[in-house]
């Protein structure tokens, strides 16, 4: 299996949020407006729950307990039409439920590879992991909670812009740990 390296995965992680996140703060207006429409978006929904449903089948690839052997088949084709099946039953918040799904895997692979890191610096990273996690499950059981979030977060452009500041300033930090404490 591909070992991930720390700083490469805090680079893309903390660009992945700082990205959007100044397009918050410099255009909040058309930010808003776009956040408010992804819950229900249904294409994006398609692309993370099939998204999320590859890489799930992928950790499944990986499993070497001697146990699920004989079921290993069976389990790829069961979680595959799960995966399918979502999409095409499923279609309200499906872009929630996708995107819970994806910060679920994520966070797995953020502890796995913050695990070999020798400083505590990888703590942030497992903290980031651990909420996502609570945000997964959250999400995944009310998805409606994320369009309300959205809603409130986007209620005015000074709270997009200052949300939307936080998280580019943390995106940074993140940014800033992988090109530094994380690469050696």
């Amino acid at each position: 299996m591909l070992q991930l390296k720390l700083s490469t995965l805090a680079t893309g992680l903390g660009l992945l949020l700082a990205l959007p996140s100044a397009y918050g703060v410099f255009s909040p207006a058309a930010f808003a407006q776009a956040a408010r429409r992804f819950p229900r978006y249904t294409p994006i929904g398609w692309v993370f729950t099939l998204a999320a449903t590859l890489w799930f089948l992928h950790y499944v690839s990986l499993e070497t307990v001697q146990d699920f052997q004989p079921m290993k088949r069976l389990m790829f084709l069961f979680f595959g039409a799960v995966g399918l099946g979502t999409c095409v039953f499923v279609r309200d918040f499906l872009p929630v439920r996708g995107l819970a799904v994806l910060f679920l895997l994520c966070a797995k692979l953020m502890v796995d590879t913050a695990r070999a890191a020798a400083t505590d610096w990888r703590l942030v990273i497992v903290t980031w992991a651990y909420v996502w996690v609570f945000a997964g499950m959250w999400f995944t059981i009310s998805p409606w909670r994320l369009r309300d979030i959205i809603l409130w977060a986007t209620a005015s452009e000074a709270r997009t812009r200052f949300l939307n500041g936080v998280r580019l300033a943390f995106g940074l930090f993140v940014v800033a740990l992988g090109l530094t404490v994380f690469r050696g």
